[in-house]
């Protein structure tokens, strides 16, 4: 049986590992948001001002700062492979995208399952494999994710949407089924 820690910390920002939850979780790398950013997104956090902090980090996330190394289909290839192996090991994969800098996906972590073991077991596995092909690029991933659980069937729906629709949002592709590294290309 998964460790479930509740509500906790890492470091900035609060994170929900109760187990029997669905999760919309966003994970970047390690370079993908410039100083500056880094510091107006600290300012809204100590102002308390979350729904703006995420906001803005989700915009910033979609202009393509960093190395960008997702953009590589084999970089891409590594997390997307990932993800479905740990479908139903870790949790149960619902949706997901992945950007050239960051990734969304949705999951449900059930019995026996929980946030901060299924996170560490993708982040991990993806940064040694993604190392062996970038070892200029450290740390590949930002040590902290965002997460935030599932509160009804219209944000689960809304969610599912913006995860399917954020490669045509960022001006990557004109249709979400077109974008090869996401569930909605899976599921044409």
């Amino acid at each position: 049986m998964e460790d479930h820690r509740g509500w906790h910390s890492r470091g900035y920002l609060p994170h929900l590992d109760i187990g029997e939850v669905t999760q919309f979780i966003t994970f970047r790398l390690g370079d993908s948001l410039p100083q500056s950013v880094l510091e107006e997104l600290e300012d809204l956090r100590r102002r308390g001002e979350h729904v703006a902090r995420i906001e803005r980090a989700e915009y910033y996330f979609d202009q393509g700062h960093g190395s960008c190394i997702l953009r590589e289909p084999s970089c891409a290839m590594i997390v997307q492979e990932a993800l479905i192996f740990l479908h139903d090991k870790r949790f149960e994969l619902i949706a997901w995208v992945i950007i050239p800098n960051h990734v969304h996906f949705l999951a449900r972590f059930g019995e026996g399952q929980s946030l901060s073991k299924g996170m560490h077991s993708l982040k991990s596995y993806t940064s040694n494999e993604l190392g062996k092909l970038h070892p200029e690029v450290r740390p590949i991933w930002q040590q902290e994710s965002f997460d935030r659980y599932i509160r009804g069937e219209e944000h689960y729906q809304w969610v599912v949407n913006y995860i399917h629709n954020n490669p045509v949002i960022a001006n990557y592709c004109e249709s979400s089924d077109d974008f090869p590294w996401s569930s909605a290309y899976r599921e044409r």
